[in-house]
């Protein structure tokens, strides 16, 4: 049962698909609900794979990039971006003032601006994924971004407080140890490894940079390396097969 909950709670902050309606952070299960950030991660990413296998027969390449690219943001709620506009908008300014612009539930320009540009690079890279017939690689690439959350939440430290500071309070290494298992057996079976360690390279970088800046990491910090994982580890695959 608290398996479940801990499942359906990590579904639920992860995607506004409603097969679930645990919403509340009862004790004791926080640290299992992270250890699913991956697992959801591969389950979206299934989700935007099977549809467009089930439409490439009956819509050109471009239009259903756009479709997946659209349907990938829908089905996350746009939190990851969200987190990503916030932290744009915190480098901005100085590291006294970050943490408070980053609190601000409105989008500053450069978070904006920012954001509309890697929007952009990560739609040609759906396009191109599709080109090259990659776009079965995507449970992977939301996979590996989520566990890069999931990590950062373990081994750096929160500056925040409120459900953050919960879930780290309650994430044990026994939940980290079993969410790098079955991510990489997940990456092994699609001949992927190379993707986890890329992914791992990113979260090392981020929570490096931000460590130093903030001391430390947030919620909206995660959402920017679960954004940043994504769009780097696409174009990994573009250049990959370009090249």
């Amino acid at each position: 049962m608290k398996l479940f909950k801990a499942f359906a709670l990590a579904f639920n902050m992860m995607s506004i698909i409603p097969f679930f309606k645990v919403h509340n952070f009862y004790k004791g299960i926080n640290g299992y609900s992270a250890m699913f950030y991956p697992l959801i991660g591969f389950i979206l990413g299934s989700v935007l794979w099977a549809t467009h296998t089930l439409l490439n027969p009956y819509l050109p390449s471009i239009h259903l990039s756009v479709l997946i690219f659209s349907l990938w943001i829908l089905i996350s709620g746009a939190l990851h971006l969200d987190g990503f506009s916030d932290t744009v908008d915190g480098l901005f300014v100085s590291k006294e003032k970050s943490l408070q612009v980053m609190k601000d539930s409105h989008v500053g320009g450069m978070g904006m601006s920012f954001t509309v540009v890697f929007l952009a690079l990560k739609l040609s890279s759906i396009i191109y994924l599709g080109i090259y017939n990659l776009i079965y690689l995507l449970p992977i690439v939301l996979m590996l971004s989520r566990l890069n959350a999931t990590l950062a939440i373990y081994f750096y430290k929160y500056i925040s407080s409120g459900v953050g500071a919960l879930i780290k309070k309650e994430l044990k290494i026994v939940h980290i140890l079993f969410a790098l298992l079955y991510t990489l057996a997940i990456a092994f079976y699609f001949n992927s490894l190379v993707l986890f360690i890329l992914s791992s390279f990113v979260l090392v970088l981020c929570a490096h940079f931000f460590t130093r800046r903030l001391s430390g990491l947030n919620g909206d910090i995660y959402g920017f390396i679960i954004e940043l994982t994504e769009l780097l580890l696409l174009n990994y695959l573009i250049i990959l097969h370009f090249s």
